[in-house]
């Protein structure tokens, strides 16, 4: 069991500062350059990647790797998920999907270049990712990576909760619909962030299951934050149109519990993934911190 002590605050941001930037730098040199030709695609590509972000997802790989003391290098799996999750905000902001026109507070692929060009972006990244793994790591490693991630942004989780998020609009979907949604469309790829760092590490079956299930309950946690600050905050502190769920006529955690039950939801289940954490062999006191950080998030 982790006995760590909890870094202070001000550590606790300095740490993710650090990721941040080793992501950003690794996004720069990992991506194709934007003068590769056809230069259209490659500065899209750049674009939405390079747009800024909480960075999420490849912080957990990367924190996950180092705290189960990982021998390989972690930034091109990082990457590789940024990707996926880049391409699926560039498609999910296109006009046949939620017709977004802002994103990370900059107008979004299809508004800056054009639709054709947002959707084959999008298209872009989703197979570089794969790309990224097959070739930065050894075929053994690379392909349980590819498995993992594959699988987490495929037809029966990453795509399958965004198909039940569009079926279910204009329509009073049920909790255990919701939680369907939201543990497949957000939960899903947030959990193969910290397998994959595990997998890095070449954690055992049951630390991976552990993780799993922290994921599990951080990715509910985090979408239900989502919900509620799309009801309750602004433009301009979410960098994105506010209040586009009931736009949409979407189903979320406040359409479905209200505020209240939903702020109790989301510490439910941070509080279950902090416990969780807990139990892990390792410095976690950075994944604990974060996990709480998310729950009181303001964007």
């Amino acid at each position: 069991m982790n006995t760590e002590i909890s870094t202070d605050g001000k550590n606790f941001k300095t740490k993710l500062s650090s990721y941040q930037e080793a992501i950003e730098e690794a996004i720069d040199r990992l991506l194709p350059a934007a003068t590769t030709a056809p230069t259209r695609i490659h500065e899209a590509m750049r674009y939405s990647m390079q747009a800024g972000g909480k960075r999420l997802r490849p912080v957990l790989v990367m924190a996950t790797a180092e705290f189960l003391s990982a021998k390989n290098e972690t930034t091109p799996a990082a990457v590789a998920i940024e990707c996926i999750h880049t391409y699926s905000l560039i498609h999910d902001d296109l006009p046949a999907m939620d017709n977004g026109d802002l994103r990370r507070g900059m107008p979004t692929s299809h508004i800056q270049f054009d639709e054709a060009t947002a959707i084959l972006a999008g298209d872009a990244l989703l197979t570089y990712a794969f790309t990224l793994l097959s070739t930065a790591y050894n075929a053994e490693l690379g392909l349980k990576l590819i498995r993992e991630l594959s699988h987490a942004s495929g037809s029966e989780h990453l795509i399958g909760g965004q198909m039940e998020d569009i079926l279910s609009e204009n329509t009073e979907a049920t909790p255990k619909q919701l939680e369907f949604i939201h543990q497949n469309k957000t939960a899903a790829l947030l959990t193969s962030a910290l397998v994959m760092g595990a997998i890095l590490a070449n954690a055992n079956k049951a630390t991976i299951a552990t993780i799993r299930e922290i994921g599990r309950n951080l990715g509910l946690a985090f979408q239900i934050i989502d919900d509620i600050l799309d009801a309750t905050s602004t433009t301009e502190n979410l960098g994105k149109n506010a209040g586009s769920d009931a736009t949409a006529h979407k189903n979320t955690y406040v359409t479905l519990f209200g505020l209240q039950a939903a702020r109790e939801k989301a510490h439910t289940h941070t509080k279950k993934a902090k416990e969780l954490c807990q139990t892990l062999t390792g410095q976690t006191s950075f994944l604990s911190e974060l996990i709480i950080h998310l729950e009181n998030r303001i964007n």
